[in-house]
């Protein structure tokens, strides 16, 4: 199943074959480099069945150059997948897993029947010349499914069809492409932003159905809970309104 599962996504990804690694990562190196706590020890301990490097795309071999500022240096994206035993706490590893891998890294994880795509920017760290931190939040999507959303999505996924013009558009494109699914879970509909302005419009409106669908969710728990009348009456004319709006964020998308 996992070996199935990855074979599809690099299927998906059509990367050249120059830029296979497929090399086993010992989880020491995740734990000497990405786990600032004793917690975070075990948790890649005892929730990491096995780390594979399945590819590392460099502009020699892929034909995209690379990307240096004073921000950011994408000589290199890493492509791991990494499989996660039953009880793992999927999005805390996943931040470890970046935190750990001084590069810009696709990660597929692998969580029972759940395959989670996530990635994240990094940066330059302020204060230790030579280290990079995760800039911002870990963008995740979850593919599941046979829906014309999943196909199209893994087709949008191909190197192919991802800006080229260097290491830091095309990680960019990619993540554009897992939020552009994250927005097909919302819609039912999977379509690629047109400009870099509409994708950033769509990550923002993302963020906030995310938000209004959390919201909603406390509410009613604390309605189901509720004795008082009035404050169900509250409660649920509360609900309504939020569900609207929910309803109007997701219009935009």
């Amino acid at each position: 199943m996992p070996e199935s599962v990855i074979a599809d996504i690099l299927t998906a990804l059509n990367l050249p074959l120059g830029c296979r690694v497929d090399q086993r990562v010992p989880k020491k190196l995740l734990i000497e480099n990405g786990a600032p706590t004793a917690a975070d020890k075990r948790r890649i301990n005892e929730g990491i069945e096995e780390i594979q490097w399945l590819a590392t795309l460099k502009p020699n071999t892929i034909g995209v150059s690379d990307y240096c500022d004073d921000v950011r240096e994408y000589l290199e994206i890493a492509l791991l997948s990494v499989i996660l035993r039953p009880k793992a706490k999927a999005d805390r590893l996943a931040e470890l897993i970046h935190r750990a891998i001084p590069y810009p890294l696709f990660l597929v994880l692998l969580h029972g029947d759940q395959t989670i795509l996530t990635l994240a920017h990094k940066r330059r760290a302020q204060n230790e010349a030579g280290k990079f931190v995760v800039d911002g939040d870990v963008v995740e999507v979850m593919v599941t499914g046979n829906t014309p959303a999943k196909s199209q999505f893994l087709d949008a996924l191909a190197l192919r069809n991802q800006p080229r013009a260097d290491l830091l558009e095309l990680y960019q494109g990619w993540m554009d492409t897992l939020i552009a699914l994250q927005a097909s879970q919302l819609t039912g509909t999977f379509t690629q932003s047109a400009t870099k302005e509409a994708a950033i419009a769509r990550r923002e409106a993302v963020q906030r159905c995310r938000e209004l669908e959390m919201k909603i969710a406390v509410l009613r728990n604390a309605a189901v809970k509720e004795k008082q009348m009035a404050r169900l009456v509250e409660l649920n004319l509360e609900i309504k309104g939020l569900e609207l709006v929910l309803v109007e964020e997701k219009a935009s998308l």
